[in-house]
């Protein structure tokens, strides 16, 4: 073949290449119709499609993105900055305060603001054991907390304090009595998550105290109340908790501020230094329309109805569920409404993920911290390879209705039916 008839023959290869690798991207985006209920909006907003993963993060309301707008247009001055600017962004800061500490029962000169979850656990966790540090070298936890709990709780295990970690039941369940035999004397933190947030179970914490108390312990008590924060009610008086979590973005508020409550008298070592902001126990210029949105979606809380809706739409989805044959769940009964946790026991979590993915079913198989490893939780629950690989963590919300159940069952179906089985 001469020279000019191989560059010919390969401009031609290149371009029915290209020219087929457009068409299979565009029917792939096609395809995403399929059962996926993904269709464009006036305004050329996309719709999210059956949204399932609640758990991971929500869709900010409208309130909170409102808010968000409206103070990066006007208040955009830096809270601690002594002139209006500075004075009407401080109030933005100051009105969500108040609105947060009131939905946690907590007075506004308790709520500390944050980057988010992780960073309220480990100022709370690091903070109150170095400033507890002489009074005694226990720590007690669970070994099915979120990352945020459980890594550091590994790491001053590292540094040498004893670190007892409770095991769940099958169920997923920490009893009283694990607790009542774990704490004694010399125990100087209780660090236990309200509700999991893998599985949904309700831990036992507003019984905690009184354990301490009898056992004249020196210990904090913080609470992980990030998964039950906006689902059901967090009451810091009937918690009776020091030091308890909360997030934005898992109520339908932004993304990158959380709160921790801290108790008046709880003694906690900042983990950061700088300025004077926020008593010196998390310094730094406050990310103010962050927090006015995080503010602005903590007022659009209605508990009951909520609570209702979501629940109603967990029993619709076990009902359901035995339509298809071999899943198991591994969430108990009892668990928070908004999260259910199954198994497939045929179809490994990330191929039934991409499935439904694909369909514009949006779930995960486990917390998103884990980036897709196996999870810690089901394993503690003592649960068998084969349903520890198969799982997938369904989590409702507020803007979900029966018509999204019903269309994530159909698709499982049809992945059970059709994809290759383990």
């Amino acid at each position: 073949m001469h020279n000019f008839e191989f560059l010919e023959f390969t401009s031609r290869f290149v371009n029915s290449f290209f020219f087929f690798g457009k068409t299979i991207f565009l029917l792939r985006i096609l395809s995403y119709n399929v059962g996926g209920r993904i269709r464009a909006r006036g305004g050329g907003e996309a719709m999210s499609g059956v949204y399932l993963d609640n758990s991971a993060t929500t869709r900010p309301c409208k309130a909170a993105v409102d808010k968000i707008v409206e103070v990066l247009n006007g208040n955009f001055g830096n809270p601690s900055s002594l002139h209006e600017k500075g004075f009407e962004a401080e109030k933005e800061v100051e009105r969500a305060r108040e609105i947060i500490a009131k939905s946690l029962n907590a007075g506004s000169d308790e709520i500390f603001f944050t980057s988010g979850g992780t960073e309220a656990n480990n100022i709370a966790i690091f903070g109150a054991v170095d400033a507890n540090k002489r009074r005694g070298n226990k720590i007690v936890t669970t070994s099915v907390e979120h990352s945020s709990v459980y890594n550091p709780a590994r790491e001053l295990e590292k540094q040498g304090y004893d670190v007892v970690y409770l095991r769940p039941e099958a169920t997923g369940r920490i009893s009283m009595a694990q607790i009542e035999a774990a704490i004694d004397a010399d125990t100087i933190l209780v660090s236990v998550m309200m509700v999991n947030n893998e599985v949904g179970s309700i831990f036992p914490v507003e019984k905690i105290k009184k354990v301490i108390e009898k056992h004249e312990s020196p210990a904090v008590l913080h609470v992980d109340a990030v998964q039950a924060f906006g689902k059901i009610s967090v009451d810091v008086e009937k918690l009776r908790a020091d030091l308890v979590t909360v997030s934005a973005h898992k109520i339908h508020g932004p993304k990158g501020v959380g709160a921790l409550f801290k108790r008046r008298g709880v003694r906690v070592t900042p983990r950061t230094y700088g300025g004077e902001q926020q008593q010196k126990v998390r310094p730094g210029t406050e990310p103010v329309a962050l927090i006015a949105g995080f503010g602005a979606a903590v007022e659009q809380f209605d508990l009951g109805s909520q609570y209702d809706k979501v629940s109603q739409l967990n029993r619709y989805f076990r009902e359901r569920l035995v339509d298809i044959k071999g899943i198991s769940v591994n969430s108990p009964q009892d668990a928070a409404s908004h999260i259910i946790n199954i198994s497939t026991n045929e179809i490994k979590s990330e191929t039934m993920l991409h499935f439904l993915s694909a369909r514009g079913i949006f779930v995960s198989s486990g917390s998103a911290c884990a980036k897709g490893r196996q999870s810690r939780v089901l394993s503690e629950m003592g649960l068998p390879e084969r349903r520890i690989d198969t799982a997938l963590r369904i989590s409702f919300s507020k803007d979900n209705t029966c018509a999204d159940v019903d269309e994530l069952l159909r698709q499982l179906k049809i992945g059970m039916e059709t994809l290759a089985h383990i």
